[in-house]
């Protein structure tokens, strides 16, 4: 398309929209009470100030002018700074207590004059109009309004102003606005959502319309996280250009990597699959003792038990991974997934691998991350995890847990086993009247690997590997036969 994009300075939105805002054109912004509209748009105005250089006005209809710079302190942005050397200018249509609201003919004249001028004295680049539904709850002739507003929009595009107009919707997933006829008044649309989905709220971000340009379709999820301000998830706009090496790294278990063809690929995913009590956190422990060698860093992420439980644990298996972390090669956090959203849990991963700079991480157990979400959202959460992690390439384990003791599909297995390279399957067994542990390598992509049922036995020293099953089939089944 050739309608030029103003880069907005969120980053993850210039990609789903392929490159930002249309120069000079209007958006609107609709969304439900508490979707971040207001906070979108000063977002809109500081990337501008920070990044670009580019000046912006706020208009506000509906807010004071002090309850915003409140609000938005806690972002980092020092809007009194910008409002002293003219790079952020606020006009205050906010209603007042004095204020007489007079039915009749309506125009906004007076205004569209000061918009101006706020725009030509600091060359204004940005433009945010929040919100324009307060102006119909005042004036019951939306028509008359809907002219004005238009005029409004007419001298943004005549002053080559790129503009956000925030409105309210009533609901989530149906008309676009409260009045049905704001979204007359622009040549883009985007909607902002704030569903509640089992006791949980999830913001998402669609592109509706851009008149002649192009756009990623389909609702993106964001979140809100202090000092960053909105931080959306590109669901949508993510590509499969993930490097895969034919590096070998070691499992910690030396006949499983003899089972895995000489160990798992580098930057590769790995689900482990089990039951509780079957070995999946000692595999876990065994996966991120077994970079101590080459002196890796790992991360582990515990959404089960706690940090002091882990080492204690881990003690009993023959492994100090509180000296590995006093080393500096290990960094575990412990934390309930409750506490945050999937977004939420999805950024903070992101901003620890970016501090730590881990070369494995082990996550233990993502099948505790499903205890809050919607499936949608979990699946989204998984792919943009591992396409984070590909991208980074760090190689990765996944523990999940099994519903049924002697085996059965983990509730996660459906939507992360086909983006994964390796699983591995940790069952119990019934052999001659005694329930025994098993181990399988069920699929290595881009590897030969051994398929065979082994017994394993966990000790002080660990998992021990022994040898294969031989003379029944139909273990994993359930449906045991003697050969």
């Amino acid at each position: 398309m050739s309608i030029p994009k103003l880069q907005t300075g969120i980053d993850a939105f210039d990609l789903i929209s392929e490159g930002g805002l249309p120069v000079g054109r209007t958006t609107l912004l609709a969304g439900s009470s508490g979707s971040a509209k207001t906070l979108f748009g000063a977002q809109f105005l500081a990337m501008g100030i920070l990044k670009f250089n580019q000046k912006g006005v706020f208009v506000t209809f509906e807010e004071q002018v002090e309850d915003i710079r409140n609000d938005l302190k806690g972002f980092g942005w020092d809007i009194d700074q910008w409002e002293s050397e003219g790079k952020w200018t606020f006009i205050d249509a906010s209603p007042k207590e004095e204020d007489v609201i007079t039915i009749g003919e309506f125009d906004l004249s007076a205004f569209r004059i000061r918009l101006e001028r706020a725009i030509t004295k600091n060359n204004a680049q940005r433009v945010v109009i929040d919100s324009i539904g307060s102006i119909f709850t005042h004036f019951p002739e939306h028509n008359i309004i809907r002219q004005e507003m238009s005029k409004v929009t007419m001298t943004l595009r005549r002053l080559k102003a790129t503009a956000l107009i925030t409105t309210e919707r009533t609901e989530e997933y149906g008309s676009i606005s409260r009045y049905g006829v704001e979204e007359f008044l622009a040549d883009n649309v985007m909607i902002l959502r704030n569903v509640l989905t089992n006791e949980r709220r999830r913001r998402t971000i669609e592109i509706l319309k851009f008149r002649g340009s192009n756009h990623v379709k389909g609702e993106n999820p964001f979140t809100i996280v202090p000092h960053h301000a909105i931080v959306i998830v590109p669901i949508s706009a993510m590509k499969l250009t993930q490097h895969a090496s034919n590096l070998r790294v070691s499992s910690g278990v030396p006949e499983l990597d003899q089972m895995c063809g000489g160990g798992f690929f580098k930057g590769s995913i790995i689900l482990v699959s089990g039951a509780t009590g079957a070995g999946k956190t000692l595999l876990a422990a065994n996966f991120i003792n077994g970079a101590k060698e080459k002196k890796e860093r790992s991360l582990l992420l515990a959404f089960e038990e706690s940090k002091e439980q882990i080492f204690r644990n881990a003690q009993g298996w023959g492994q100090d991974l509180e000296q590995l972390e006093a080393d500096g090669f290990l960094k575990v956090v412990s934390t309930y997934p409750e506490v945050s959203s999937l977004e939420d849990h999805l950024i903070s991963i992101q901003e620890l691998i970016k501090e730590f700079k881990p070369d494995r991480i082990a996550l233990d157990s993502i099948s505790a991350l499903t205890r809050n979400p919607s499936e949608k959202g979990f699946q989204e959460f998984v792919v943009a995890l591992t396409n984070f992690l590909k991208h980074e390439g760090i190689t990765t384990l996944f523990t999940a847990t099994t519903h049924m003791l002697t085996g059965g599909a983990s509730i996660t297995e459906g939507d992360i086993a086909t983006i994964t390279d390796t699983i591995i399957l940790l069952r119990y067994v019934e052999l001659t009247g005694e329930m025994q542990r098993s181990i399988t390598v069920l699929k290595m992509r881009g590897s030969r690997h051994d398929a065979s049922i082994r017994r394993i036995l966990i000790d002080a020293e660990g998992m021990q590997i022994g040898q294969p099953i031989t003379g029944i089939s139909g273990l994993l089944s359930h449906t045991p036969i003697v050969a």
